[in-house]
């Protein structure tokens, strides 16, 4: 069966991308001039375009046009800790996050802090009272210029009170606040759970990562709760990543370092 035109259309538009003749940034000629360049009618050239977005190709922004999607090289996160795995953040230490490619740059704003009343979801995970004081730390994160990530890590306000007030300083911890927390409190994190969920980004999110306004890219949120030795929770952090610009991966066992950041064919 011949492919519809449609389709067709989609298909040339797609060689002309992946080929160079149409590059990253540049806006696709207007729906008139596609339907006279093809000899196609205002639904067929809408089909094509529709095809062209689902395929991650194009976007159309409201009333300027359509263009060509910037592909953004993936960023690899190996969510497993690993003494080997690079630690880039003072504030995600203990999070194993690692960029693939040896000459990226890594950017980090000053945490944001703020005491706030927990929310029903941090509270259960932290185990505190709903409405309880905590100390939150909230940082955005980019590499090669390109926003990558957005981070809140939260954390019982009643280790203020035991003295570790370097919590509620803005500044980055350059030990890692885990270290801190051992060497100032001897709360040692022995392990951590995350809980991974897949939602629509918000306002403030699409802003911050320039997402399409269609809503098509979802953002991962990755909830890690780390655990003190005596299975208290110690601290919650909450990390919301792209899902156009990012790749996970989960090592169990004994496994090489040689396949880390390798994409499935």
């Amino acid at each position: 069966m011949a492919n519809p035109m449609y389709r067709q259309i989609a298909e040339d538009l797609r060689a002309q991308i992946e080929g160079g003749d149409l590059e990253p940034g540049q806006q696709l000629r207007t729906e008139i001039e596609l339907r006279d360049h093809y000899g196609a009618s205002r639904n067929t050239i809408r089909d094509a375009t529709k095809l062209l977005a689902a395929w991650g190709m194009v976007e159309t922004r409201p009333g300027q046009g359509t263009f060509v999607v910037r592909k953004i090289e993936p960023y690899v996160t190996t969510l497993t800790g690993s003494p080997k795995v690079p630690i880039l953040y003072g504030e995600v230490d203990d999070s194993a996050a690692g960029a693939t490619g040896s000459e990226r740059i890594l950017y980090s704003t000053d945490p944001q802090v703020e005491i706030q009343k927990a929310g029903a979801s941090v509270g259960k995970l932290l185990e505190i009272a709903e409405g309880s004081q905590v100390i939150s730390r909230h940082q955005k994160r980019a590499i090669d210029g390109t926003p990558w990530s957005m981070q809140t890590s939260f954390y019982p306000m009643g280790f203020i009170l035991k003295g570790a007030d370097r919590l509620i300083q803005a500044d980055d911890i350059a030990i890692g606040t885990m270290k801190y927390l051992e060497q100032t409190l001897g709360l040692k994190q022995v392990g951590y759970r995350d809980w991974i969920t897949v939602r629509t980004a918000d306002g403030t999110e699409a802003s911050f990562f320039n997402l399409p306004p269609d809503g098509r890219v979802s953002v991962f949120e990755v909830f890690r709760t780390a655990y003190d030795q005596t299975g208290t929770p110690m601290r919650l952090t909450v990390t919301v990543y792209p899902t156009d610009r990012n790749e996970f991966i989960v090592n169990v066992g004994d496994v090489p370092d040689d396949g880390a950041g390798v994409v499935p064919a």
